[in-house]
């Protein structure tokens, strides 16, 4: 593609201006004259490739309950872009500091689902791998760890058939609510739990927030519906954990 010593002219030149510069130390543009042509574009062609190949996996184990667009552009970009960094520091060293630096970073999607997260240090995990030099592990990595979600996605490891969820009931301040919506609980959930009582509008108002497990086979209209009868045709919410904040319990 380029001409024979282009790449290593234009980095020598390089390095001569920043070894000119009085800002700069001398270094690094040792480093850039040792980066060799073939060293670049395998690295971090094996970083591209590497990170469309974990987006693949990431449709795959997503197209039921779906996905971002930009999530699955990122899962690309991560890895080249971590590959690169690391490939000019050009050091083990200075490629673990980097790649403890980045676990100090919170990634968090649009959901805030974990395996999202985990997705992310995927990426970058292969991206540390190309970006040092072990391409070879970096594909082998990648194989064994895609592979396994792949499976474990097709299988639905660790669902239930049960649906955790968060419940939300607006109430009155007039009303009793210890007890107020147990039957109906009951009837309708194979578990529930007052996680958090808190005032709304300026005090004229209460929440409730319950924790419950809700099976699939279950009316959720008629559900609601009779929740609606207790607390005034008041508001309530009926939402998974995963698109709402978690109420964690101590």
């Amino acid at each position: 593609m380029f001409p024979n010593g282009f790449f290593g002219n234009v980095l020598s030149r390089y390095s001569e201006e920043v070894s000119s510069s009085p800002v700069i130390n001398n270094t690094a543009a040792s480093v850039l004259a040792q980066i060799k042509p073939k060293e670049f574009f395998l690295c971090v062609g094996a970083a591209l490739v590497i990170g469309f190949l974990i987006s693949l996996i990431y449709i795959a184990t997503h197209r039921k309950e779906g996905y971002s667009q930009s999530y699955v552009l990122t899962m690309i970009m991560l890895p080249t872009i971590v590959a690169l960094i690391l490939l000019l520091i050009n050091t083990t060293a200075g490629a673990l500091s980097l790649a403890g630096a980045f676990t100090l970073v919170r990634f968090r999607s649009v959901p805030g689902d974990p395996k999202d997260i985990a997705y992310i240090f995927f990426a970058m995990a292969s991206g540390v791998a190309c970006g040092i030099g072990y391409v070879g592990f970096g594909i082998v990595f990648f194989a064994f760890l895609g592979i396994v979600m792949f499976i474990l996605s097709e299988f639905d490891f660790g669902g239930t058939k049960r649906r955790h969820m968060t419940l939300k009931i607006t109430i009155p301040e007039n009303l009793d609510y210890q007890g107020a919506f147990d039957p109906v609980l009951r009837k309708y959930t194979q578990f529930y739990k007052l996680r958090r009582v808190k005032t709304t509008n300026f005090g004229t108002l209460f929440e409730l927030i319950y924790s419950v497990d809700v099976n699939e086979d279950i009316d959720q209209k008629k559900f609601i519906d009779e929740l609606r009868a207790l607390n005034g045709n008041m508001t309530i919410n009926l939402v998974f954990f995963k698109y709402d904040d978690k109420i964690y319990e101590n």
